[in-house]
């Protein structure tokens, strides 16, 4: 059987991952296959600055990270997966998927063309249980 966690301890997992942003974090969105968490990236098709803090408290084992301002499309491709990392990219926090609904993290559009304003319609991270 797997482990059930209380809604406190789902909680503190997600405010963990704002801690872990910390301030003026990175999101990058890319085009490919999703490696596996942490390992080389794809072709990178945008990039958004995150707000400090990254997301407001968690409830119910749900963070809503703040959305970000839309920006300018650096290359063209299908965006099909995103990365948070820190300041800079200093260091990678967390990689989910990307789609127009029912993703990790959603866009208007995963069709992407150099300079479309790419904007984030929603993003919830949630820690549930089994």
């Amino acid at each position: 059987m797997a482990l059930g966690y209380s809604v406190t301890t789902r909680n503190g997992k997600a405010n963990a991952i704002t801690t872990a942003v910390g301030s003026a974090g990175v999101l990058y969105i890319y085009a490919g296959t999703r490696p596996a968490t942490g390992g080389t990236a794809g072709t990178l098709l945008a990039t958004f600055t995150l707000g400090s803090p990254f997301a407001p408290s968690a409830a119910s084992g749900i963070l809503s990270p703040t959305l970000p301002t839309a920006v300018a499309a650096t290359t063209a491709g299908t965006a099909s997966w995103f990365r948070v990392a820190t300041t800079a990219g200093a260091a990678q926090v967390i990689d989910g998927d990307i789609g127009t609904t029912g993703s990790d993290l959603n866009l208007s559009t995963t069709t992407i063309s150099v300079g479309l304003s790419i904007s984030i319609t929603s993003w919830t991270i949630t820690m549930g249980n089994p």
